[in-house]
């Protein structure tokens, strides 16, 4: 009996905080799901289903944030990268890093610009293998293609060129070559879908022509004939492409011009004329064959980014897990830096991907109207906290950054993320920086300890519910390379889906790598023990030694000796 009380007495203690630090604002509530980064700007979303998680990929609108000086329009022409996100619960999110596109296609010369609108498709080919390829506007000119292995890459430039341009068969005339919406069909062939701009010396308001359709060679980094010109009507921008129940949706972007020839338009399927900047779609069973594209009506009207201002949009649809989820754009983030003091006054156009639940019947290809919502989703499953949860994953943030700290450059502001999206990321953090997790399922019985990967020196708090919480578990980090830091917490705290606060309370500069909890077992008393550095070493399937510094991909062995000297071996990627 006394010593249950004893160690009760000190699991009550360990819960006391010592330093009371007030945490840095957020510019995305806890509570909402847009944003899905809260602190990377990017847009033109494009989403995969691969494995039970759906990897999202958008055009780095912070690159250009940072080349301005964080101050001034966004001009687009810096961005020269793709940001990569993923997910399985909808609303914690690991950032993977950025896919350097201007570095992958070096070999193409004068010929590279940008790296606009991603759009992104999988599939097994003859040989058995997962194969992903990554389509993308180089700027308005002409489109690009990126494949990998793996959703993370390492990715690599197939050609030494654009795969489609104004000197491809069936392209011309076409204002903005630009756009790509990919999709791979029940038979593994590829579609891709493109174009857009103001309406050709030939065209009208209504019938601006600049849309195109193709199919994809076997290879998916090719066209197979020419392409085709969809008729599209008010099309601007913004192609992307479904199949639905073996049937073809393409969505776009329509124009500013005015709709008074649109009674003129007798495929209009009595659907009213679309707002202008609106998102419309399609429906065909022959792609290649424009007359068969029926216009089904307007599915999300420009809504000013949520009424703060102007813009338009690029959306696209994705099935996960049973639903339909429409991933999109809008500068809510940058409005609520600009209303907290975050951002310059004179910033602009800098957007964020976020994500509203879709109502779609399959059957008949109908998608319901929808309003964009900064609450956004709910979460469709807990977070597991027993297995190793990267720091870089997060419902929201305050007072963060992240670098590649395997491509990490000495004596510079900024880090550089790398050459793919990487497993290699990291959080920095200062006093008062925090990350948030949304519905980490403890389970019944509880965690008994929390495991932090951890370099620098500072003090890091869990608290449960709010960020203002008391801590109930409290890490003295104090080491120059990343180690475990491990203390046992008390289960009945740590039960149920929580809430959990990631907070430096002090200290100077701390980086965390990952953290896991360890399920408490059936009627186990817990002592409290104080945060102690383990030092791991990496090895790769060979047995050789990976370095800190060097960028790993796949399956690696971690090995490590805990404080009674015995040593530990796990597999993690």
């Amino acid at each position: 009996m006394l010593k249950k009380l004893f160690m009760a007495a000190a699991l009550v203690a360990v819960c006391i905080p010592t330093n009371a630090q007030l945490l840095v604002q957020e510019y995305k509530s806890p509570g909402e799901a847009n944003p899905i980064s809260p602190c990377v700007f990017c847009a033109d979303p494009t989403a995969i289903d691969y494995n039970g998680r759906v990897y999202v990929y958008g055009s780095n609108d912070n690159q250009q944030y940072i080349k301005n000086g964080k101050t001034g329009g966004n001009g687009y022409g810096d961005i020269k990268s793709i940001v990569v996100f993923s997910t399985d619960d909808m609303v914690n999110w690991t950032f993977h890093g950025t896919i350097d596109v201007g570095k992958l296609c070096s070999t193409w010369g004068w010929r590279f610009a940008a790296s606009w609108a991603p759009s992104a498709v999988w599939r097994t080919n003859a040989e058995g293998e997962d194969e992903f390829f990554l389509y993308f506007a180089n700027s308005g000119g002409s489109v690009g293609v990126l494949k990998a292995s793996s959703p993370i890459g390492p990715w690599k430039s197939p050609l030494t060129k654009p795969m489609i341009d104004g000197d491809t068969p069936g392209v011309k005339p076409c204002n903005w070559i630009f756009d790509p919406g990919a999709v791979v069909d029940e038979n593994g062939t590829g579609w891709i879908g493109f174009g857009g701009g103001d309406p050709l010396s030939t065209g009208s308001s209504l019938w601006p022509g600049n849309s195109r359709m193709a199919k994809l060679s076997s290879s998916m980094t090719s066209l197979d004939g020419s392409a085709v010109n969809m008729p599209a009507p008010y099309m601007f921008e913004a192609s992307e492409l479904n199949i639905m129940d073996g049937r073809f949706v393409y969505t776009y972007n329509t124009s500013w011009s005015d709709r008074n020839d649109w009674s003129s338009y007798t495929g209009n399927n009595n659907q009213p004329a679309p707002s202008t900047c609106s998102m419309c779609y399609m429906v065909s069973d022959t792609p290649l064959v424009p007359e068969s594209w029926e216009y089904r009506g307007e599915y999300v009207p420009n809504e000013g980014n949520f009424g703060m201002g102007w813009g338009n949009n690029h959306t696209h649809l994705q099935k996960f897990k049973g639903n339909y989820y429409l991933f999109y754009h809008s500068t809510i983030l940058e409005q609520k830096m600009k209303n907290g003091g975050a951002m310059d006054s004179e910033a602009s156009g800098y957007r964020s991907i976020g994500v509203d639940l879709a109502t779609v019947n399959e059957s008949t290809q109908t998608i319901n109207k929808m309003t964009l919502t900064t609450t956004g989703v709910s979460p469709i499953c807990g977070l597991n906290p027993y297995v190793l949860q990267q720091a870089e994953t997060m419902a929201t943030s305050g007072g963060i950054s992240y670098e590649d700290f395997s491509n990490v450059k000495k004596n510079t502001k900024i880090s550089t993320l790398g050459n793919d999206a990487s497993e290699n990321m990291q959080v920095r953090m200062q006093t008062g920086s925090w990350t948030m997790l949304r519905h980490v399922d403890f389970g019944t019985k509880g965690a008994s300890s929390f495991m932090l990967r951890a370099k620098g020196e500072g003090t890091v708090e869990i608290r449960i519910g709010r960020k203002g919480a008391k801590s109930a578990a409290t890490f003295n980090i104090s080491s120059t390379d990343m180690a475990d830091y491990t203390v046992e917490v008390d289960p009945t705290r740590f039960d149920g889906e929580k809430n959990i606060y990631i907070a430096v309370t002090s200290g100077t500069e701390v980086y965390l790598d990952a953290w896991q909890a360890t399920e408490a077992s059936e009627n186990a008393i817990h002592e409290v023990e104080s945060s102690k550095a383990i030092k791991t070493q990496n090895y790769d399937l060979s047995g050789r030694r990976i370095p800190d510094t060097h960028q790993h991909h796949g399956i690696v062995i971690e090995q490590y000796t805990d404080e009674k000297g015995v040593k530990h071996s796990r597999k993690r990627r």
